[in-house]
Parts: C-alpha cells; sequence; structure tokens
C-alpha cells in the first residue's frame, strides 16, 4: 500500500469533486490541496511530485456508509453466508451443515449463519425453528440470525444453555416464540439477548482482528467512512474494550476507514456513565470519534415486529412493538440533548416514530440547540404529517436505499396502501430542505454502495421488481452526495471530508465507469478499482 505523504498529481480522470468536475488534483500530506484540469495541475508539477495517471477513470470522495454495524459485519464475514443460500429452508440447512464440517465450532463457541429469508424460501412459507436446526446437531448450540438481525432461530441445545423454557417471560421490546407450548426456537429483538448472554466473549485482540476483516472488506466497496453502532453487539463488553480496540489500531496505523460511533445504550445509567467519563459526540480523531447516542427503536418490516398504527395485512393482531416506552424514549433523547450529543434513532414503523419524534421535539423544547442535527435512522414507514414534523423539527435522515431491493416485494403486502403512499418518501424530505445520507445498515444488506445508488435512482429491485413510488427516485448526482457529502454532514464534517477541494481529507474512489452516463439499471455493475483513505491506496482491484 503507498502512503501518502508525499506530493502526488493524479491527472486524465473525471473527477466529481462534489460541487463541479474536473480532471486532476493534487494530494500532500493525506489532503487535497490543488484541484481543476490537467493543464493547471501539470503547471505547478515539481521533480519531486508523483504522477498517477487516472486513465480516464470516473473519481468522486470516497463512500460514507452513515449507518451500519461494523464489529456486526466481521461477526457475519466470520459466519455461514446464508445470503447466498436463502432461496430455500433447506439449502439453508445445508449450508449450515456444511459450515459445520468445513470450521467446526471450538471451546464452548457456538455455530453461527446470518441471511436466512423466509420470504424467499420456495420449499416452504414459514421461518425456521428449533427442530430444523436439529438436524444440523443436538451437541453444538447453533444461531442462525434473519437477514434483518432483529430475529434469530436457536437450536434445542442452545436453548438449553440460555436456560429458555417455556416458563421463560420474554423481556420487554422482545418476544419468544411459543408452539404448541414449548419455545420454538425464534427469538424477536430484545429476547435475542437471552441467547447472546451465553455466548462466548471475544477479547480485545479478537475484537481488533475483526474490525481489520471488516474494514478490509469496506474498502472493496470504495468505502471509506462509517458511522457504526458496535457497543449492542456484545453487551457484556464494555464501551471503553471497543473504544480502545479502534484507538490502537489507529495508532498502529490499521485503520483503513474512518470511524463515527454511533453509541447505542438501553439504559440512562449507561449514558450518564458514558457521558461522565468524558465522551460526547465529536470527540476524537480523524480515524476515531465519537458521534451521537443510538437506539434502537423498534423491528423490522420484514420480521413484521416494526411498530405500526395499523395492523399488518393478513395479520390482524400484529402491529409489532417498540423496544422502548415513550417515557424511557423521553429520558434517554432528554439527557443526551441537554449534554450536547446528537441523537440518531432507528424507526422503521410509523407508531415507533411517533413516540421518537415526541421525544426529540421535547428534547429541543427543553434545551434548543440550533445545530443539533438529530436524526431518524431507516425513516421507511411514515405519515404525511410525521414527514411535515420532520422539516419543521430539521431532522437529519439516515436513509438505506438498497432496503427498496427486497422491500419491493413486502411492503406492499404488509402495510396498508394509504400508508404505503407516504412511506419511504427520501425524496420529499430531500426536498423540503433535511440532508438525507445513505448507507445500507451492514450485515442486513452488504454495504454495496453502487447497488444502493441505483436502488436510489430506480426505485426498482435488482431483478426488475418496481418501481416503488417513482417520483421519490434520486438524480445521480442525489445518490452520489448521499453516499458521500450528506454523510459527511451527519457526522458534523462536511468541511473536511465528502468532496474533492483543496483542505479536505483525500479520501476518493475511482470507479470503472461513469455512473452520470451508464443506464439507471446497469449502475450497481460498475467496478470499484481502486479506494484512497488520506491518499494512501486501501484498495486495488486484482
Amino acid at each position: 500500500m503507498k502512503r501518502g505523504n508525499m506530493k502526488s498529481i493524479f491527472y486524465n480522470g473525471k473527477v466529481y469533486t462534489g460541487e463541479r468536475f474536473a480532471s486532476a488534483f493534487f494530494v500532500e500530506n493525506g489532503r487535497f490541496t490543488a484541484v481543476g484540469s490537467d493543464e493547471e495541475m501539470l503547471a505547478i508539477l515539481d521533480e519531486n511530485s508523483e504522477k498517477i495517471d487516472l486513465e480516464g477513470r470516473f473519481v468522486c470522495a470516497g463512500f460514507n456508509d452513515s449507518h451500519m454495524h461494523l464489529v456486526n459485519f466481521a461477526q457475519s464475514l466470520l459466519s455461514a453466508k446464508l445470503h447466498e443460500h436463502t432461496r430455500s429452508l433447506h439449502a439453508v440447512l445445508e449450508c449450515m451443515k456444511a459450515q459445520l464440517a468445513a470450521f467446526p465450532p471450538e471451546n464452548g463457541a457456538w455455530l453461527r449463519g446470518r441471511g436466512w429469508n423466509q420470504d424467499y424460501f420456495t420449499d416452504c412459507r414459514r421461518m425456521p425453528n428449533r427442530y430444523d436446526l436439529d438436524t444440523v446437531s443436538v451437541d453444538i448450540p447453533i444461531m442462525i440470525t434473519r437477514a434483518c438481525g432483529h430475529c434469530c432461530v436457536v437450536n434445542s441445545k442452545a436453548l438449553e444453555i440460555a436456560g429458555i423454557t417455556a416458563d421463560t417471560p420474554a423481556p420487554e421490546g422482545g418476544a419468544i416464540g411459543i408452539e404448541n407450548g414449548e419455545p420454538d426456537g425464534r427469538l424477536y429483538d430484545n429476547a435475542m439477548e437471552l441467547a447472546f448472554d451465553r455466548m462466548p466473549i471475544p477479547d480485545k485482540e479478537a475484537l481488533k482482528r475483526m474490525i481489520r476483516i471488516a474494514c478490509r472488506e469496506l474498502n472493496t466497496y470504495g468505502i471509506t467512512s462509517v458511522q457504526t453502532d458496535d457497543y449492542c453487539v456484545f453487551r457484556q463488553i464494555p464501551f471503553e474494550t471497543v473504544n480502545d480496540a479502534y484507538r490502537e489500531l489507529e495508532a498502529a496505523g490499521e485503520l483503513s476507514v474512518r470511524i463515527y460511533e454511533q453509541c447505542n445504550f438501553t439504559e440512562l445509567d449507561e449514558l450518564e456513565r458514558f457521558i461522565a467519563s468524558g465522551n460526547t459526540t465529536g470527540k476524537g480523531s480523524e480515524l476515531f470519534k465519537i458521534g451521537p447516542l443510538k437506539l434502537l427503536g423498534d423491528g423490522s418490516l420484514g420480521s413484521r415486529t416494526a411498530h405500526l398504527s395499523q395492523p399488518y395485512l393478513g395479520d390482524e393482531g400484529n402491529r409489532g412493538f417498540s423496544l422502548f416506552t415513550p417515557a424511557q424514549f423521553a429520558s434517554l433523547c432528554s439527557y443526551a440533548n441537554s449534554h450536547g450529543m446528537q441523537i440518531a434513532v432507528h424507526a422503521i414503523g410509523d407508531a415507533c416514530l411517533d413516540s421518537v419524534l415526541d421525544a426529540i421535539e421535547n428534547a429541543l423544547t427543553e434545551h434548543p440547540r440550533a445545530d443539533h442535527r438529530h436524526g431518524i435512522v431507516h425513516c421507511q414507514i411514515s405519515r404525511e404529517d410525521q414527514l411535515e414534523r420532520m422539516i419543521r423539527l430539521k431532522l437529519h435522515i439516515y436513509a438505506q436505499s438498497i432496503f427498496l431491493d427486497y422491500d419491493n416485494h413486502i411492503v406492499e403486502q404488509l402495510v396498508p396502501e394509504q400508508l404505503c403512499k407516504t412511506s419511504y418518501n427520501w425524496r420529499t424530505l430531500l426536498d423540503g430542505g433535511l440532508i438525507v445520507s445513505n448507507g445500507s445498515d451492514c450485515p442486513v444488506e452488504l454495504p454495496d454502495v453502487m447497488k444502493g445508488v441505483e436502488c436510489a435512482v430506480t426505485r426498482r429491485s435488482m431483478d426488475g421488481t418496481g418501481p416503488y413510488l417513482p417520483d421519490q427516485a434520486f438524480t445521480v448526482r442525489q445518490a452520489l452526495d448521499s453516499f458521500t457529502l450528506f454523510g459527511a454532514y451527519a457526522s458534523f464534517e462536511e468541511q473536511v471530508k465528502g468532496r474533492i477541494e483543496p483542505g479536505f481529507l483525500a479520501d476518493f474512489v475511482v470507479l470503472g465507469t461513469d455512473p452520470f452516463s451508464e443506464p439507471p439499471e446497469m449502475l450497481h455493475t460498475i467496478p470499484i478499482e481502486k479506494t484512497y483513505l488520506g491518499g494512501r491506496e486501501v484498495y486495488r482491484r486484482s
């Protein structure tokens, strides 16, 4: 990997700066120092400058995934990749058997898999259960997590280890699946912690290894910055250990992605201790920085646990549920806001969104802040009155346009028609003056930025399903900005990254073709040729 400390000129490219087009730029000491035409840049070239020919390639600022789970992504990379085998329950089970044969767990470890989605099964139309997993093994504990991360299934051995019986009460904000009077192995949202708490916990060195693995993979997608929720992956690991792991990797020069930590807490006393320890939004370096308080408000649409104001179609007794009471939302948001912390809340269902908007508005009434940048993560199912309210409150929107790839197949089957019309309305919010950044919620989806760009522009799935609400489509420029400049805005860093301009951090990506010239339905095919962080090459397509 080349270091970016010397003076380098990159020329003969099509460079989208975030405001205009250029063809060349200088990088020195990790920052852009000049941007312009080939002629302008070559005129100021000296004999000590390194020359790098972009060969006519398209270049833009490095991609910023504004909401994901980096440590969880690493965990998924080390588990069975069920998203590749989710066309049938049989294929899922065969994949787990192959994983067991190739990588048998040692020292009490669990056999893990992630990425199944029962809506794609062709051999049955149900979620897996404990008895399915018992066909893989009855001696080794097994957990397979749904693609959304809001539901998992464990086998009988795992239920035994976790002590889950028909009499085990479900925790608030969670549910334990019961069939014929016995646990069926399905755990929803907060109930998943009953199993997580009994798994072996990685030490700090293992955590650092996971971060390295995830960062390398993120670079292959052109990603140079992430806003990541990591504290909730292993609740038994103190936040100090997670922070130390990142900072030690930074000190060793081993971080190839800039980290803005979305700090996930569920209890007020935990948040109070975090802030009392000197942590607040913006504290840190250019490579690891404390971000907002992150709250997980409700479940997911695919698992039918997102909290809706109306019942799911075909499931009249189910509206999903929120993971916090309105009072809990209020106390956590109030404390964070009054102590200078940004707030980012996962809200997929409109009933959850009501509670979140109430909590944020009450917090801002108590302690007004002109530039709070509090935001809604996902912002999927919404009503017109809520869209207007978010605009009035000047909230930030953390969208995941890649969700349309799957949700196009289910949203109109699950959500009442009138509510569908005002959902996934990110263009309405953008036109209303809000900043809409983009991401993947990885590992819910792979962090494939170009697929996200295509879904934002076409509003179609990769298989052509849709378009869903085509009036909500982004332009190519808006889609690229949502993964670059708008992501930088979400972390109060729009003056230091997200554009190719003098003084900005030299994070950039070289693409195989120009997205402004490609047919919209081909955007996902554009390859990532090279990724640079601070002028240092961190990925090259072989």
